[in-house]
């Protein structure tokens, strides 16, 4: 298995990112909706939704995320207004660090996103950046735990030596 991209973002007073590493690994898995959601919950990732990626700056406070592209492609930004936008296409998995900003900025007509999040996760919140909010989301993202499993190739994958 390819190594996956690694992008960091810094805290920009809204957004808290995450000291972990935004990963990107290009070609993973098959570009079909069934066979990423096996491959995620085989790897103790289970499958939560199948859709886009919301078209504003949002991030989750309380758990990591895993998004397949299963079809289609995105441009997405990474990292809230100030971060990277990166575009993802069929057969691509991202996984999100909880606290990491991801916008969707456009996309092919026939993008389809499969969702997931580690098996140790509480139901995802979601925050979209409110100032009021900050000092307590960014204690929430450094309690959230390490996932039990690389969503991509399982226990000893790359996820795991990249946020150790």
């Amino acid at each position: 298995m390819t190594q996956p991209l690694r992008f960091t973002f810094a805290d920009d007073g809204a957004i808290p990112n995450s000291r972990l590493p935004l990963l990107v690994y290009r070609a993973a898995l098959p570009a079909d909706p069934v066979a990423m959601e096996q491959a995620f919950a085989a790897h103790r990732w289970p499958p939560a939704w199948r859709d886009g990626v919301h078209p504003f700056h949002h991030f989750h406070s309380n758990t990591h995320e895993a998004l397949g592209v299963a079809r289609g492609s995105a441009k997405v930004q990474f990292g809230g207004p100030t971060g990277q936008a990166l575009t993802v296409q069929a057969g691509d998995v991202v996984v999100v660090p909880a606290g990491v900003g991801h916008c969707n900025l456009e996309q092919t007509a026939d993008l389809l996103i499969v969702g997931a999040y580690p098996d140790n996760a509480p139901r995802p919140d979601m925050h979209r950046g409110r100032s009021s909010d900050h000092a307590r989301v960014v204690r929430d993202v450094a309690a959230v735990p390490m996932p039990n499993a690389d969503p991509v190739s399982g226990v000893d994958g790359p996820m795991r030596d990249a946020w150790s």
